[in-house]
């Protein structure tokens, strides 16, 4: 008999204005917020030139899978966004209507796969990644789905699964919010590791999946991971 149960190992998280697991309990019982701010975590452990060119989303990105994973490791990288490298689109936007010109730096780092790809280089991996944009009326179940038929399919052991998305720019928040819900949003990124077989403290994915047909968020997801109380925040 094959078993298709998928566990989840360990959990990391960062968002501005959460500095602690005890904060991020307080935030999944409705005691604290997520700051929208475009500020992202301090990675004193990355190069200081590579970490200056960094967005908010790919310091949050690179933070997640730091405290997810140990350094060097081989585990393949599901990541998943919403928004992408929102506020550098918006920049090469801007840059094209004012000034009718684009240089390269802005665009080579503006890409959907940017957060995952630094985060490679920065800490050293070599497992490999795949950067989801999921489709359909539930993406966020679609992306997860898509890691999880990745480890029931493959011959690996475990997968490592990210999402991530950083503070929408101002001047977007009005459209977004008209045509879906993306901008309510706050900014975060989390991580969880993917296995075939349990460890200690860890939690069965099933019991965490909504009902078909139920729209599922990111932070819900969270949320509910956290409220379950069997498994934490990695510090």
């Amino acid at each position: 008999m094959i078993n298709d149960e998928i566990f989840i190992t360990r959990l990391s998280a960062w968002a501005p204005g959460i500095k602690s697991p005890d904060e991020w309990n307080e935030w999944a019982q409705g005691r604290r917020h997520i700051s929208s701010e475009m500020k992202g975590p301090g990675i004193d452990f990355t190069d200081p030139m590579l970490r200056r060119r960094l967005s908010q989303i790919s310091k949050m990105t690179i933070q997640v899978i730091h405290d997810l994973l140990p350094l060097k490791e081989n585990t393949k990288i599901y990541f998943i966004s919403f928004r992408g490298e929102i506020t550098r689109q918006f920049q090469i936007n801007k840059m094209l209507i004012e000034e009718n010109e684009l240089t390269p730096t802005p665009f080579s780092l503006s890409v959907f796969n940017t957060p995952v790809a630094m985060a490679s280089i920065a800490l050293g991996l070599r497992g490999g990644y795949t950067a989801l944009y999921p489709a359909g009326n539930n993406p966020f179940a679609t992306g997860l789905a898509a890691a999880e038929a990745a480890l029931l399919c493959g011959t690996v052991q475990e997968i490592a699964f990210v999402y991530a998305d950083e503070q929408m720019p101002a001047v977007y928040e009005a459209i977004s919010r008209h045509v879906n819900d993306t901008g309510s949003h706050p900014p975060a990124a989390f991580g969880l590791l993917l296995s075939r077989e349990p460890r200690p403290f860890s939690v069965s994915l099933s019991v965490f999946k909504e009902e078909e047909g139920t729209q599922s968020s990111p932070l819900n997801f969270l949320k509910k991971l956290l409220l379950h109380g069997d498994i934490h925040i990695a510090a």
